[in-house]
């Protein structure tokens, strides 16, 4: 995911670089794969495949900075883990720089940075609290389902949380 205007740039060198290795590929330059058409086409296919993934994530980033901000725009989470990233597309899409939120939210520029290059691992709840309504984000329908008959009886990892 995109979250500054830096990194908008950096996808687009990106792409650029990724579509001339695809260019020199298609046109047999590359010197490790000219010999092995096999390992060519793995490189041809992972680089398209990285390529589609900086294109999607450059769009994303485009709707979300183009959208009108008069117009409410909605996310679904599917996971509380997605939390962290309605948390930056909202900004986005509200066309707030990092420093407009942390000045709305009470809190610095540089701990919004830091919250939001860790996808907000190490934000206090309250924290969050002051993103969110600096945001003006509003629930409109949220369920939590506790199944008590396999509730998990073991500690868990980090590891397993960000996974």
């Amino acid at each position: 995911m995109i979250k500054t205007q830096d990194e908008y740039s950096i996808t687009q060198r990106w792409i650029q670089q990724f579509e001339g290795s695809l260019a020199q590929l298609e046109r047999n330059e590359n010197e490790k794969a000219k010999n092995d058409p096999e390992l060519r086409q793995i490189y041809m296919n992972e680089i398209q495949r990285k390529l589609e993934d900086l294109k999607k994530n450059l769009q994303e980033y485009q709707n979300l900075t183009s959208h009108d901000p008069r117009t409410p725009i909605l996310f679904k989470l599917d996971e509380i883990n997605q939390l962290p990233e309605l948390l930056i597309k909202s900004r986005l899409a509200a066309k707030l720089s990092q420093k407009e939120l942390a000045d709305l939210a009470g809190l610095t520029e540089e701990k919004i940075k830091q919250y939001e290059e860790k996808d907000y691992e190490d934000a206090s709840f309250i924290d969050i609290l002051g993103v969110f309504e600096a945001l003006g984000i509003q629930i409109e329908e949220c369920l939590f389902r506790v199944p008590l008959d396999t509730l998990r009886r073991t500690s868990i990892t980090k590891e397993e949380l960000l996974s």
